[in-house]
């Protein structure tokens, strides 16, 4: 008997929500697995968590997201909003006109030569074993007619330079999508200086009418088709009015479909083009607001950005150690954040052994405690050949991760939960070949399985806290056109190369993260709350309350945000206390 597939619903608000969601669905396109009687092994992941199958009105079978996403006027370029997969010959006989004519010529946005490659195999023009890998040809673009595309190809890859040419997340953007995906809210620009979805309120405010029929209307087609809906991931922006948004949508979510999951990630860019104060005191309001409503409505809410910090002087990006990124580029932030999310979304995504989202967030938003923070080594720090014992036992008074929530660890071994993800090592050593009679150099050369090596680390440093630990043989696969932002030290399947070795593209990552409910976030969320209430916004910014929320109700939800602060005080070691003065000096 097979595993049940527990499906999920995806959402996704605002643009940069979208630059990491197009990301993460090419990821998941070059891991789809369409072969069932192939005799090959199940892949460890079920890809119809994500993915519905349907029929085109030509009878083609399709394999498309099960997602939702919104976004402006003007930010899809080249991408037409309902799409091309079930598009019909239209019958020129069926209207005719006989009146006047007037054209009115406008020349389309240009597409890049990743576009243009792409459109060339949609029109059935089979490129050469340069030009893309042998899952982009096996996938037909992610969707199409699986009876046309057989071929087995070498993992050659054509190398796309898109850095000057992206403008938009379609720019990159691999797989079709389904007609109901896409949703533009046409009463505000995605650029300009006029009709900006700027504030909280704002996107508050948008939550009603047309744009709340359509996205009920969505939501009907995809739960409906649902047999065992586990919930949704909700990816949202954080910094401009689409935190006001995703918080309707969020409670909308929560009213409606009571027990399911709802896991929502706050994505924050970097940085923001045109910045200036008050578009700064804007960005943190919405920080500020948008993380108490968003984590009040959701089963757990888990900011996450490459900023140092959510205040207007963040300390640097972050940064890793075999990652040549850009932080001020989003093609690059947001390609960091996909990889990051492929493995934190694993343990709802398994075929076997998978953890509902629903027993995630109560395993980890206990007590109040609806935040937590993702920590991420992208990639793994293990040379090829090694093992892992060998590759975690360098790491005994530091952690291989860094922070993907602008939330530093605190270092002290205190945590509330964590739910902790390994995934690439595929044809590694899991465990340590010890020859009999040898003294083992640490205890994780004592373990007798990957999954006992890795629980055996974290409890090293986590010697109190509830863990779950998922450890995964297949790697997050990287094909055209995801950036080639990793150093020569790597080899192409993204373990620490010998120097003998000559560097080549990566086409594979490994990848190590964990979720956690943990005592650093009392200060963190402290922080965010002081530096919400330190100016007035009907002093500096009165626009920000031209649509809501009245000034009670900010005070309000800051001071909402100071009481779950209160929550992550750790009875064990005190009471917390951020760098500044206690919160109970605050009003």
């Amino acid at each position: 008997m097979g595993s049940i597939c527990r499906e999920v619903v995806t959402i996704q608000l605002g643009h940069y929500s979208n630059f990491v969601g197009t990301h993460w669905w090419n990821l998941q396109d070059s891991s789809l697995y369409y072969e069932p009687d192939s005799g090959a092994p199940p892949s460890e992941l079920q890809s119809d968590v994500l993915f519905r199958e349907g029929v085109t009105l030509g009878g083609h079978i399709t394999y498309t997201p099960r997602l939702i996403a919104m976004d402006l006027k003007g930010s899809l370029q080249t991408l037409r909003q309902e799409g091309s997969l079930y598009e019909t010959a239209k019958d020129p006989s069926a209207f005719t006109w006989e009146g006047d004519v007037i054209t009115h010529k406008e020349s389309p946005p240009t597409k890049n030569s990743f576009l243009q490659d792409l459109d060339k195999l949609d029109e059935g023009e089979i490129l050469a074993e340069t030009e893309f890998s042998s899952p982009q040809l096996q996938q037909c673009a992610g969707a199409v007619a699986m009876d046309t595309v057989n071929r087995s190809l070498e993992h050659a890859q054509k190398l796309y330079h898109l850095e000057g040419s992206v403008r938009v997340w379609s720019d990159f953007l691999r797989i079709h999508l389904h007609p109901r995906t896409i949703s533009v809210i046409n009463q505000y620009n995605h650029d300009g200086e006029s009709q900006r979805l700027e504030a909280f309120g704002q996107g508050e405010a948008l939550c009603q009418g047309v744009v709340l029929e359509e996205l009920e209307d969505r939501l009907h087609f995809f739960v409906e088709e649902c047999d065992y809906l586990q919930g949704f991931q909700v990816l949202c922006d954080l910094a401009d009015g689409f935190s006001g948004l995703g918080s309707k949508v969020t409670e909308l979510l929560h009213d409606s479909y009571g027990g399911r999951g709802i896991l929502t990630w706050g994505l924050a860019p970097v940085n923001h083009p045109d910045s200036s104060p008050v578009k700064e005191f804007y960005h943190l309001m919405n920080y500020a607001l948008g993380t108490i409503n968003l984590a009040n409505h959701s089963s757990f809410f888990c900011p996450l950005t490459l900023r140092g910090g959510l205040g207007i002087r963040p300390t640097p990006p972050t940064s890793f150690p075999h990652l040549n990124y850009d932080p001020t580029l989003w093609y690059h932030s947001s390609a960091v954040l996909a990889l990051a999310m492929d493995s934190l979304t694993v343990s709802y995504r398994l075929r076997h052994d998978s953890a509902p989202m629903w027993q995630l967030a109560d395993a980890l938003a206990v007590s109040g405690r609806k935040v937590v923070a993702a920590y991420g080594a992208v990639p793994f720090p293990m040379t090829q050949g090694s093992c892992l014992p060998d590759a975690l036992g360098g790491y005994t008074d530091t952690l291989p991760w860094r922070p993907l929530s602008a939330c530093s660890e605190l270092g002290d071994g205190r945590c509330f939960g964590q739910s902790v993800t390994l995934r690439g090592l595929e044809g590694q050593k899991l465990t340590s070949p010890l020859t009999p009679g040898t003294e083992p150099p640490t205890p994780l050369h004592n373990a007798r399985s990957g999954e006992e090596v890795l629980a055996c680390f974290m409890r090293s440093h986590y010697p109190a806290t509830p863990m779950a630990v998922q450890l995964l043989s297949s790697p997050s696969k990287l094909t055209p056109p995801f950036p080639q932002i990793f150093s020569q030290s790597l080899d192409p399947q993204g373990f620490l190369r010998s120097q003998t070795t000559p560097p080549n593209t990566v086409s594979s990552l490994p990848v190590l993260t964990t979720l956690q409910s943990s005592p650093a976030l009392g200060p963190w969320l402290s922080e965010l709350q002081r530096g919400a209430c330190i100016l007035d916004p009907r002093r500096v910014a009165p626009s920000f309350l031209s649509q809501g929320p009245e000034i009670g109700e900010i005070q309000e939800a800051l001071e909402q945000l100071r009481s779950m602060a209160h929550c992550y005080r750790d009875d064990r070691g005190g009471v917390l206390h951020s760098s500044s003065e206690d919160d109970d000096d605050d009003d």
